[in-house]
């Protein structure tokens, strides 16, 4: 354990001596080779270099990094979609080049840039009341995440299956008498979505054929459909589902934290927040604990310390960020932050604000001090975490609001994630002195929103890594 230890560390530290040319070129080397450790190690250079590029906002390093973890990834055949398209819409001047469909020499048109997975659905069917879903290639199980929702407001439960494969036809609508809806579609380029929605709970099972996944569904008072005994229900072997998580909201009783527009107070958002990120990675599987249950105050010291005892693989802290008056109308975005002795003045600020509340006996000096011998080994994973967090956070918003502005992932001297003997990250959801974005995080809609986004970073960065 010391040795593994010693060489994250080791690694780290080499890392942070190289160049960005060096780091770049020790990559595109490990590239070149079939061994599939290089191979892992030229992924992580390349996911560094991301970072990188993004807190110093160096385009072209951002280009050669995202071309890096599109070859490197797929080769590894890790889901690296997102990275794609956003190569694509920066349309980098680099070597890299997506795949694209065979050319047609009589057309004239430009190629179109498609992204393709390794497996395709042949055919859906009924077959015995079950549902059989036939590809082109045998099935492993780590192709397949299942997990299932409930709507509280709508009263629908929802059974969703992920699998990393492609269809060949458009998205079907597929009957079935007493459930209320089942649709297949391509939830993006690389995953294959079919959710099983109804008004009462059903008992779902499934497994996997060779090439065939047999999907079968009955109410939970009944088992007219379901499979035979030798049929039992098949939890995906997924690593990630036995994952803890350990979420903090920031705050908490005698300190309000941030004290907003509207006078809205950042220890009620940030725990509602938390609350239905909790209820979201429950429903998924995860093990989740918080650090407070209701609004009471916890030292700062005392948060990292009750994730070590609860053996976190990860800690999440969510907070809220603020400006003063002057400048409240025009200061606004989601940024995470992961520890290190930053050298932002800017993350500076930001962890001055959220360090007030440590009254621990440790001087500003002793802190400083202490910041230098933080756990290293951990802030490679860290930096994944918060690009994950991040970029699951934005993509989500997005897609139901306008001017959800990134305000990028950094590194920041952050007193609550000191101590943490896992990945740890803080997440500032937005400004709750900024008109627009403080009337959002205190709706309900919009916490339900940026909590799905939080999963989703989660459940990307246990797959990748």
């Amino acid at each position: 354990m010391l040795r593994s230890l010693f060489l994250l560390l080791a690694f780290v530290i080499s890392l942070s001596a190289l160049s960005d040319n060096e780091i770049l070129k020790r990559a595109n080397g490990f590239m070149k080779t079939s061994n599939k450790s290089d191979q892992f190690r030229a992924y992580n250079d390349y996911k560094n270099l991301y970072l990188r590029a993004l807190m110093n906002d160096n385009e072209k390093l951002r280009s050669n990094a995202l071309s890096g973890i599109v070859a490197s990834g797929r080769k590894l055949h890790i889901d690296v979609s997102q990275y794609s398209r956003e190569l694509i819409k920066s349309k980098p001047k680099t070597s890299y080049r997506a795949p694209t469909p065979k050319a047609n020499p009589k057309s004239k048109s430009k190629k179109k840039i498609k992204i393709k997975s390794s497996h395709k659905l042949k055919s859906v069917r009924w077959k015995n009341d079950r549902l059989v879903l036939r590809f082109d290639k045998k099935l492993r199980s780590n192709q397949i995440n299942y997990f299932t929702l409930y709507d509280s407001k709508k009263k629908r439960y929802k059974y969703i299956f992920d699998i990393h494969a492609s269809m060949l036809t458009k998205s079907q609508n597929l009957r079935k008498d007493n459930i209320s809806r089942i649709k297949l579609a391509q939830f993006n380029p690389n995953t294959l979505r079919l959710v099983i929605e109804n008004s009462t709970k059903l008992s779902v099972r499934f497994k996997t054929d060779n090439s065939q996944l047999q999907i079968s569904m009955s109410h939970a008072s009944g088992n007219k459909s379901a499979l035979p005994t030798k049929y039992k229900a098949v939890s995906p072997k997924r690593l990630d589902r036995n994952k803890t998580i350990v979420i903090d909201a920031g705050h908490g009783g005698k300190d309000p934290g941030a004290v907003g527009y509207k006078r809205y107070r950042e220890k009620i958002v940030v725990f509602q927040i938390a609350q239905e990120l909790r209820n979201i990675l429950k429903s998924r599987g995860f093990k989740v604990y918080m650090t407070r249950d209701r609004d009471k105050f916890v030292k700062l010291s005392k948060r990292t310390q009750y994730a070590n005892k609860k053996d976190a693989d990860i800690f999440v802290s969510i907070h809220a960020n603020a400006v003063s008056k002057k400048h409240a109308k025009k200061v606004h975005g989601i940024e995470c932050y992961f520890l290190a002795k930053s050298r932002s003045s800017r993350a500076k600020k930001v962890a001055a604000k959220e360090n007030a509340a440590d009254l621990s006996d440790m001087d500003f000096y002793g802190k400083e001090s202490f910041l230098n011998t933080i756990n290293s080994h951990n802030i490679v994973a860290a930096n994944k975490l918060a690009i994950d967090l991040q970029r699951g956070m934005l993509a989500t918003l997005s897609k139901s609001y306008k001017n959800v502005k990134d305000a990028g992932v950094r590194e920041g001297p952050f007193w609550v994630l000191v101590g943490a003997q896992m990945p740890s990250v803080l997440v500032e959801v937005g400004f709750i002195t900024h008109p627009t974005e403080a009337r959002r995080l205190v709706n309900s809609k919009y916490q339900k929103k940026l909590a799905l986004g939080l999963a989703n970073g989660v459940e990307r960065y246990f797959l990748n890594n």
